[in-house]
């Protein structure tokens, strides 16, 4: 498996807008796409930061695993996963981490904000970090 940069870091917030505002009127850095992935039950908003972008995520329904993220959080936000470019394909990707006896959550690809192919690793075999292996975008 071949990293080539940390993809984004995808934060869990209670309400877009007014993330979106701190984001572009308090740091000063512009966000560049909202999206809504409607079989994650997500709403997104990237900005970036170099080659490194911020997901922004906000759930739109109660089941949603940003929504429980945000909820046992104490109805705060915060930092909910880790998302890893993957230069040699998320699908090789994850068989390597599987053969070496990583928890999946994701046994295959799918779709994932930005139409990147994505796949998430289990926080059990992580060491308690929500790992998200991605496609990069350079090469796709």
């Amino acid at each position: 498996m071949e990293i080539s940069h940390i993809e984004h870091i995808g934060i869990a917030v209670p309400n877009l807008e007014e993330a979106i505002a701190f984001y572009e009127n308090t740091l000063g850095i512009k966000c560049f796409a909202i999206e809504e992935v409607a079989d994650q039950k997500v709403r997104t908003a990237f900005f970036r930061i170099g080659q490194t972008k911020i997901e922004l995520l906000e759930g739109t329904a109660p089941e949603s695993a940003i929504s429980k993220f945000i909820e046992k959080n104490g109805g705060r936000g915060g930092i909910q996963h880790v998302a890893l470019a993957i230069e040699d394909g998320v699908a090789n990707a994850l068989a390597e981490v599987a053969d070496k006896g990583c928890a999946l959550i994701d046994k295959a690809p799918r779709k994932g904000a930005e139409g990147l192919n994505i796949a998430f690793l289990h926080p059990k075999s992580t060491h308690g970090t929500l790992i998200e292996l991605c496609e990069d975008p350079s090469k796709k």
